[in-house]
């Protein structure tokens, strides 16, 4: 690791003027992705701007037919949370699954989004459910936030600081885990929403992505023999020691009729 000046911010002013006066500064949601890189020098930051002590970035609230979680509220009171258990049941199981007590006791949401692992699973409960994302300067649609591997619509220096998710009708996450991270080798996100069926998969690609080919299937019949015949070319996925893309084209069907199957 190397040497670094570390900073608690009281608020986000507070953590943008210390990034904005930092020669190469970097924030710190939850520490599950940053230590790890620090620990084994694959970053050298001037500054390490902690934003553990901004309360107005926590907390979960229900509003209608919204479901608000704050950025740096973390994985295991998405889990435990009744609110959330009852407005998307879905939602509070994908927060389960994440990595083990450990992590889902430090792992905060927008700290989880915002760095973009390909085999993260909440970019599937974002993309799937059609949720917006809140920024220190603009809101964007999750459709748009995932740009690319490790990539986002985050401008330099700006903060998620709440994620908004429209209740659907019903919904479901099912993923085949590495066994020893517990990340999505592939996840499938399926939701009834007012707007449509979405179909996201996450672990698969480079980003999460949806399926439209399954979304109009499920539409005309929202069944999983209707995705049956569903395929995802191999091409474009994700092949590493864990799994070929083949295989992960092949996951991608029997994950997608798993969570079509659980949608109440």
């Amino acid at each position: 690791m190397y040497a670094f000046e570390y900073k608690k911010a009281a608020s986000l002013d507070d953590a943008k003027q210390a990034f904005d006066s930092a020669d190469d500064g970097t924030y710190m949601a939850g520490g599950m992705t940053l230590i790890p890189t620090l620990k084994q020098r694959l970053a050298s930051p001037s500054d390490v701007i902690d934003l553990g002590s901004i309360a107005d970035l926590g907390g979960i609230t229900v509003d209608g037919d919204t479901v608000t979680i704050g950025a740096m509220t973390c994985h295991a009171d998405v889990a435990a949370s009744a609110e959330v258990k009852k407005a998307i049941p879905a939602l509070a199981h994908l927060a389960s699954l994440i990595g083990d007590p450990q992590v889902r006791n430090r792992g905060t949401i927008g700290g989880s989004i915002a760095n973009n692992d390909p085999a993260a699973d909440y970019p599937g409960a974002l993309v799937g459910l059609g949720a917006t994302v809140h920024t220190t300067t603009k809101t964007v649609s999750a459709d748009e936030f995932f740009t690319g591997m490790f990539e986002t619509a985050l401008d330099e220096g700006e903060l998620v600081t709440k994620v908004s998710f429209p209740i659907p009708e019903s919904a479901a996450y099912q993923k085949f885990p590495n066994p020893a991270s517990r990340y999505a080798v592939v996840g499938a996100f399926v939701a009834k929403t007012k707007d449509g069926i979405r179909v996201a998969i996450t672990g698969a690609g480079p980003t999460v992505f949806r399926v439209p080919e399954m979304e109009l299937a499920l539409t005309a019949s929202f069944t999983p023999e209707a995705i049956a015949d569903n395929t995802v070319p191999a091409d474009n996925l994700n092949g590493d020691l864990h799994a070929t893309a083949e295989y992960r084209a092949h996951l991608i069907g029997v994950m997608a009729k798993r969570a079509v199957a659980d949608c109440a």
